[in-house]
């Protein structure tokens, strides 16, 4: 006969799926002395990754100079065509796929379908805006995320203030470490300070493309996700994460100074055979198509301020001398990208 303590003990064990108990988690943020020693350990940690990955490190921060160095010296329409790039890719990552057709007609005129989910589209229009200026997350990470405590706070939960001083307080720790580790580094202990309740993974994401960058001329973030976002995947040690990361930004620069040799060369070519087109229409869709992956009539017209027709009458003749591309396919809601 099975007694009841037994019962218990043995229903408890068929519930393999459920997560344990909160105190089995790693926490590195709590107060008090245990809490300064786990602190010193986990840095450690990433410094000894560091130095574990330093021919990587190189690697991708020489990866990184390079994009700066371009975006230093090209127009500014470059790096707003790369944010709406990695914001795309980001929301995929975080499962809103959010294609760059839907967010672009949602940030230009805020433009959105039946099927849309407009949460998700805010998410992704919030990480086109941080990954294009303003002040770093370093400064004031509340004002960074747009987040604050609600007026009626329940008296068991921890203010934001204080979990994002907790973090940005790590931050400060690890200031000998390279940009690039603190990024890594700050977003993998994001969930652990208690700041992943909204949206976690994208804000995580941007916040640390910020403060990768937060030493460039040019580059206002640094590429994690373009083409994949293997380098955001959670699991195993700091050494690994630290590996991941930098190989997938390695890429994702890789990809995005592919992406403006092909945007420069089609800018030249499109000037060239612009050029015997008068009135100020053509050189300012010409900039909008540079500035924006993909472009609708719609938006040509209010984002140049020509008219509806001059915009189409320009678009098409775009379009029959093979400098655009239309990809939507349909008679209706037509978009177009510049044909490099």
């Amino acid at each position: 006969m099975i007694d009841a303590e037994e019962a218990e003990q043995s229903s408890e064990d068929d519930l393999w799926f459920l997560p344990g108990p909160v105190e089995e988690e790693p926490d590195y943020l709590p107060p008090g002395p245990r809490a300064e020693r786990r602190e010193t350990e986990v840095l450690d940690d990433w410094r000894k990754a560091e130095a574990g990955n330093a021919a990587r490190l190189a690697r991708a921060a020489g990866r990184f100079g390079a994009l700066d160095e371009r975006l230093k010296r090209g127009p500014e329409g470059w790096r707003h065509r790369l944010a709406l790039i990695e914001a795309a890719d980001l929301s995929w990552f975080v499962s809103d796929r959010i294609g760059p057709d839907r967010l672009a007609l949602w940030i230009s005129m805020r433009l959105s379908g039946v099927q849309d989910d407009t949460a998700a589209l805010a998410r992704a229009g919030w990480a086109v805006r941080r990954l294009t200026g303003g002040p770093g997350p370093e400064a004031d990470l509340s004002a960074f995320l747009d987040r604050r405590d609600p007026e009626h706070l329940d008296d068991e939960a921890e203010p934001f203030a204080d979990r994002a001083g907790g973090w940005l307080a790590m931050m400060v720790q690890a200031a000998d470490l390279h940009p690039v580790t603190r990024a890594c580094m700050g977003f993998h202990l994001w969930s652990l300070a208690g700041l992943g309740q909204q949206s976690d993974r994208i804000e995580a994401a941007v916040t640390a493309g910020r403060i990768a960058a937060s030493e460039g001329k040019g580059a206002v973030f640094a590429p994690l996700a373009m083409v994949r976002a293997g380098g955001l995947r959670a699991g195993g040690s700091p050494n690994e994460r630290l590996a991941r990361w930098l190989d997938g930004m390695e890429t994702g620069c890789l990809t995005a100074m592919r992406h403006l040799d092909g945007i420069e060369a089609w800018s030249a070519r499109a000037e060239t055979e612009m050029s015997s087109l008068s009135g100020k229409t053509p050189p300012a869709l010409r900039a909008v198509l540079t500035e924006w992956p993909l472009v609708s009539a719609a938006m040509a017209e209010g984002l140049t301020g020509a008219s509806r027709a001059a915009v189409q009458r320009n678009l098409a003749w775009m379009e029959a001398r093979g400098l655009i591309r239309e990809v939507t396919g349909q008679g209706r809601y037509r978009m177009w990208r510049a044909a490099n």
